[in-house]
């Protein structure tokens, strides 16, 4: 039960550095979850062109804390979790999380259980930003 990577990024989020902060000798499986920015909501009408995520200022803490009891509600696995913080496109990475463990059941359980906590519990907002010009907020 460990947190290899974690943090909140204004940077493109790289997978292969999580695959590889989660990977170990003793370790025979890795799920990965790849969130990406899609060009629509179902809540909103017209097309998504960006999202513009803010972060409370303890945001990072609340990532570890979020992660670290995570890996202890699996013990055996290693996590790694990033969310990405600044205006993204269209296509681009908004979160990346990686689990590890000896058998994949654990590893899928673990990863699953990291990107809904951190979807519950991490106050980052983010705004939509819209072809026509118009934006929404989410999550606020």
């Amino acid at each position: 039960m460990s947190v290899a990577l974690v943090g909140l990024s204004a940077t493109a989020l790289d997978v292969s550095a999580h695959i590889a902060a989660v990977s170990g000798p003793t370790q025979g499986a890795i799920a990965t979850f790849l969130g990406t920015v899609r060009d629509h909501d179902p809540s909103v009408v017209g097309e998504v062109t960006h999202l513009d995520y803010s972060a409370h200022p303890d945001a990072g803490a609340v990532l570890a804390r979020i992660a670290g009891t995570v890996a202890d509600a699996h013990p055996g696995t290693t996590l790694a979790v990033t969310h990405r913080v600044g205006l993204l496109a269209v296509g681009e990475a908004a979160i990346v999380a990686a689990a590890s463990s000896a058998h994949r059941a654990e590893a899928f359980d673990a990863c699953r259980d990291l990107v809904e906590r951190v979807k519950a519990e991490l106050p980052v907002w983010k705004r939509e930003i819209l072809a026509d010009g118009s934006h929404t907020w989410v999550g606020l």
